[in-house]
Parts: C-alpha cells; structure tokens; sequence
C-alpha cells in the first residue's frame, strides 16, 4: 500500500491547549476533584464525551482549509493521563488519520500534563524523555510544575527533535512567576545546547503554552538565540491572540524553530507558514466575549465549548 506522504507536500504541525481534558474518574494522586461527577462542576461522562467529540473535530480541521488533513504531529497541554488522549484519537473524528501519542505522568500539582499526538503514516518516534523544570520555594521544597516532553523521530524519514511545554501560570501575578518560566525555558536551553552539539545542525521544533508572549523575556532572552525563529511574533496583535485575558490578547500558545527550516534541500523540511487557528466555529459567537476562544468552562460555568485557547500551526513544505 502506498504511503501517504509520497503524495503530500504540505504538512501542518500544531499545538492546542486542550483546557483540562480530564477523565470522569477519581485519581488518589491527581488534584481532579473539580472534574467528577459529582462536583460543583458536575463533570459527567455525557459532558467528558461532549468534549472529545468537540476537540475531535477541531483537531480534525486544524491548520489551513486547503491542507485536506488534519495535523501530522500535534503538541497537546492540560490532558489528565494516557486514557484522556487515547479517548481522543479514537473518536470518530480522528480514527482515520492513525494517530499515536507519547505522554508521561508529571508531577503537575493539578495533575496535569503534556503529550504529543502525531501521524503514525508521517512520523516515526525514536526516543522520547521527560524532562523535568526544577523549581524550589523559599522555603527550599520542590514547586512541582509541569515537566517538559522531548521526541526525536523521523517525520518523513527526516530527524527532527521537538519539545511540547506548558510553563508555570502567571495565577499568582505575570512579575511574581516570571522566574519559574526564565527556569523552564533555561532548562529547554541547555538541551537544545547539548542536540546541537550532539548532531551537526538538527531540526529543532519548540511548542507550547508558555504563559508568556513571544516578546517576554523568558523567550526573548533566555530560549530564542541566532539560531531559532518564533513566526508567532509578527501574529499578536491588539485584535488577535490564542487566549484573551480580561479584554486583551496574548500568545502564551507558541511554536518556535530553528533557522534551518528555511533552508531548501532534498528531503528535508522547510517553512512555509504560521497561524493561530481561530476559525468561527471556535469562537464564542455571541455577547460580551464575542470573538473569544469558545471554552468548556467560565469558573464553575459550564459553557460546553471547545477550549480557552485557540491553537497555533505552522506548516511545512516537503522539499523532494
């Protein structure tokens, strides 16, 4: 049978923030009291199947209309485990593509984690690891946040290596939790260091919800270097952003990369563009937050949409 990609020349790679894709059964060591059956929030399975079935067919649509496929490799934020993701590319919206996924338990208080979905027709995983960000209170313990998921695999037979992150909130003030996301994007750093000195110019993709915006200085000053490219700075404007926070955009939702991807040579991939998925049907259509990412939950609100982000593409041309 013939392969998929000796026919595509395109391919979109993504980064959604599923926004607390959590499973209706109690986990002793997870902090998902608020997504049971009988919470406050009164997640029912009816209302969990609702919200695969959604992001199916979000992630099913995700990238340009003239892409005729759906992502070939996908980071995801905020999934409670193993069983939420293969819940997902199960579904009936994403069975056909054959997606697999990796994804590691982190020590996340709320027990949240990342995960990477990808095409199985497409890319190949060689290795993987997860990578913890080391954070200490004041006090000298451990602030356990999310850790960092690192593949290298082969998209059509090229090595690439990615890095899927979700940073340290800004809940308790964007100044006050500034040095926990400048510690995750050193620690993401130093292993790009350490690949490119391992490996005569790799391909480097760095995804994620970074609970900052391309021009804050844990991106500006302590991840971005000569060597990478974030085409999500030229995006955020006063009018458009992957999350909206109290009538203003930002792009905590980013997808960064090495300068190689510009580079045209045989059998390799190269950058052709970038984009925030915002399409209508993602959006909240009527009211006060018109236009906003139409969420699953406002609080305790059930609103029953997809999720508080919009996700973000960028999409690569196969040069053969």
């Amino acid at each position: 049978m013939e392969k998929k990609n000796t026919k595509r020349k395109y391919h979109t790679v993504a980064f959604y923030n599923l926004e607390n894709l959590f499973d209706t059964e109690d986990d002793k060591y997870a902090l998902d009291n608020d997504f049971l059956p009988e919470s406050d929030r009164n997640w029912t399975p009816k209302r969990y199947e609702k919200k695969i079935y959604k992001l199916g067919s979000a992630i099913s649509s995700l990238g340009p209309d003239e892409a005729n496929n759906a992502p070939v490799i996908l980071g995801v934020a905020e999934v409670e485990n193993k069983k939420v993701l293969s819940d997902l590319i199960e579904s009936k919206q994403l069975q056909e593509y054959n997606y697999d996924f990796v994804h590691y338990n982190s020590p996340d208080e709320r027990g949240i984690d990342v995960g990477l979905l990808y095409q199985t027709d497409f890319f190949e995983v060689l290795e993987s690891e997860s990578i913890p960000i080391l954070l200490y209170n004041e006090d000298g313990n451990r602030d356990f946040t999310r850790d960092t998921l690192y593949v290298k695999g082969l998209l059509n037979n090229e090595p690439i290596h990615i890095f899927v992150n979700h940073w340290s909130s800004r809940r308790d003030g964007a100044d006050e939790t500034a040095h926990k996301r400048i510690k995750a994007a050193e620690t993401v750093r130093e292993k790009i260091n350490y690949i490119q000195v391992d490996e005569e110019d790799p391909h480097i993709i760095i995804m994620g919800d970074f609970n900052d915006d391309p021009t804050s200085e844990s991106i500006q000053q302590y991840l971005m270097g000569t060597d990478l490219y974030n085409p999500m700075e030229k995006l955020l404007t006063m009018y458009k952003g992957s999350l909206n926070y109290k009538g203003e955009w930002n792009l905590f939702d980013q997808i960064i990369f090495t300068t190689n991807f510009f580079d045209y040579k045989k059998n390799t991939h190269s950058f052709a563009s970038a984009d925030i998925f915002d399409n209508h049907f993602l959006t909240q259509w009527k009211g006060k937050y018109k236009g906003n990412p139409f969420r699953t939950y406002a609080g305790r609100k059930y609103l029953g949409g997809y999720s508080d982000h919009f996700p973000v593409y960028i999409r690569l041309k196969f040069n053969d």
